[in-house]
């Protein structure tokens, strides 16, 4: 099951052990890239558009808790909407 993406006004939290900073993140991503290889073949990327994105499990580094993150709101976001 995905799991909500943070916003500009939203940040996640583990229910378990209160952690907002740390947390191993697994994704799946299309993307289209432009690669650049130079004349060694060494590969940079230019350019990259992500096509479409979901964040799949989110496990807190803190207490190793597997999916028990949620949304919660930044600190001050809801100023910047009132101002």
């Amino acid at each position: 099951m995905p799991v909500p993406v943070p916003t500009a006004g939203t940040r996640w939290r583990c229910t378990l052990c209160g952690n907002l900073t740390r947390f191993d993140v697994t994704r799946t991503s299309r993307v289209v890239e432009f690669v650049h290889l130079d004349l060694a073949g060494e590969p940079s990327v230019e350019e990259r558009e992500v096509l479409s994105e979901s964040v799949e499990s989110v496990r807190c580094r803190w207490c190793n808790a597997v999916d028990q993150v949620e949304l919660v709101d930044r600190p001050g976001a809801g100023e910047a909407d009132s101002a």
